[in-house]
């Protein structure tokens, strides 16, 4: 089902709430104008009651020529006694008595207005006020009445006026409404179809923003911030893409290599197997390398897996220096722990000593002199050190080592795709914490990892 454009939407809306408003504005005039007529009625009765009244109180006036006291067609009056005979009255009433019983009683004590669908001779709707009078010196009830058609016509009038005007108002406001949708949309629409054009070949790109300074310049700024992660992260992954063929294809040729040569030139079973072994060897540096590259992809998603146990900061780094301590050795390289006391951390145990790992094995493949694994206590934090007494790293390096394939000079040669210190960092991370590195002047490097006690 094809979904109606928000424009007409919004317009509908505007146009259900003009007419609530304009029904609710029609019924409030309607009932007070019948509020204000009916009290205006009855202030004439009042008014003509007193006048007659002085008139009655004169055995030998007569309601019959009222003059302007009265109205023919449109107001009358009566004069009845307590028991409800007809002293007087104005024509056509006649001597039918307009009270009775009740009524009748009542009005002999205090005003009484009352309404009637009809009086004699007057086929209309109208409404009356009995009060107690004095018809010389014997007690009356004067009844005056006038029709309610005046009133009536007054309201039909209000009533047509607001049934052509109402419609017409709310089709003006539903037609602005339309419009003042539409202005109010238009920048966003101006920001889809910028949206439509923007893709991974044209970065830079951003949506137009309204200098609106309400929703839409925020909802503006905000897609541009969106926009501008996604190309940071595309162009991440593309590097990462990028490096991650790059390092492959070196080992990927070098076994190509060897296998052709042991192909063709394996002339005995001890160049094959020398051959097999360079080759098994390549072979062990690209699933290493594969392994590092999908540690990476689960902690750039956050969904590196970790077997979080209470550890002791010198046992782990003991266990990191005896893996180590063979290359230590042919190397002819010093490797020593300063185990902490009573230190502890809640961590990953592989996870941990693989970063460890990779810091141990950068001062052993860069650095020069001894390596010292050890441990403090720093604000709430335990801090691993691993330090060598090389030439450390320059100013600008230092900045970007823990970035991925970021390798210093001569590194290529040393073997490594630049993986180590960025999965240390990756771990860390996982786990709450940082990783650092810092030169110290004349004293080799100082790499270290901060993590959360």
């Amino acid at each position: 089902m094809t979904r109606v454009p928000i424009r007409l939407r919004v317009a509908a809306a505007f146009a259900v709430s003009m007419a609530v408003v304009l029904a609710g504005t029609g019924l409030f005039l309607y009932a007070r104008l019948d509020s204000h007529l009916r009290a205006a009625l009855d202030r004439e009765l009042r008014v003509r009651a007193q006048d007659l009244a002085s008139l009655v109180g004169d055995p030998r006036a007569s309601l019959a020529p009222g003059g302007r006291l009265v109205e023919s067609g449109e107001s009358y009056a009566q004069l009845l006694d307590p028991s409800g005979r007809v002293l007087d009255a104005t024509s056509p009433l006649g001597s039918i008595p307009l009270l009775a019983g009740d009524e009748l009683r009542r009005a002999t004590h205090g005003p009484l207005f009352a309404d009637r669908t009809s009086v004699p001779g007057l086929d209309e709707p109208s409404r009356l006020l009995a009060t107690p009078v004095r018809h010389g010196t014997a007690p009356a009830v004067l009844v005056v009445g006038a029709t309610r058609e005046d009133r009536k016509e007054t309201l039909a009038h209000l009533r047509n006026e607001l049934l052509i005007a109402g419609p017409i108002a709310l089709a003006l406001a539903t037609l602005a409404g339309y419009l003042l949708a539409g202005l109010s949309l238009r920048p966003v629409e101006r920001m889809r179809r910028r949206a439509a054009e923007i893709s991974a070949e044209t970065p830079g790109e951003r949506l137009p923003v309204p200098a609106t300074r309400d929703e839409l310049e925020r909802l503006g700024e905000t897609l541009n911030e969106m926009l501008a992660r996604l190309e940071d992260a595309l162009r991440r992954e593309r590097d990462f893409v990028a490096d991650a063929g790059h390092e492959l294809r070196t080992p990927l040729a070098l076994l190509r290599t060897e296998l052709e040569l042991a192909s063709r030139h394996g002339e005995s079973a001890e160049e094959l197997r020398e051959a097999i072994g360079r080759s098994a060897a390549e072979v062990d540096r690209i699933a290493q390398l594969a392994e590092d590259l999908l540690l990476l992809a689960r902690s750039e998603r956050g969904r590196l897996p970790l077997h979080v146990e209470r550890l002791e900061v010198s046992e782990v780094l003991a266990r990191v220096a005896d893996r180590f301590a063979w290359r230590a050795e042919d190397a002819r390289r010093a490797l020593r722990v300063c185990p902490p006391e009573g230190v502890a951390v809640s961590a990953d145990r592989l996870r941990l000593e693989q970063a460890l790992a990779n810091l141990v094995d950068n001062a052993l493949r860069h650095g020069n002199g001894e390596v010292t694994l050890s441990a403090v206590r720093v604000d709430g934090s335990v801090e691993l050190h691993v330090t060598d007494e090389g030439d450390g790293m320059t100013g600008d390096f230092l900045e970007r080592a823990f970035d991925r394939f970021t390798r210093g000079d001569g590194t290529r040669a040393t073997g490594g795709a630049g993986l180590g210190l960025s999965i240390a960092k990756a771990i860390a991370e996982a786990h709450g914490g940082t990783a650092h590195a810092a030169s110290r002047e004349g004293a080799g490097l100082d790499a270290w990892l901060s993590l959360p006690v």
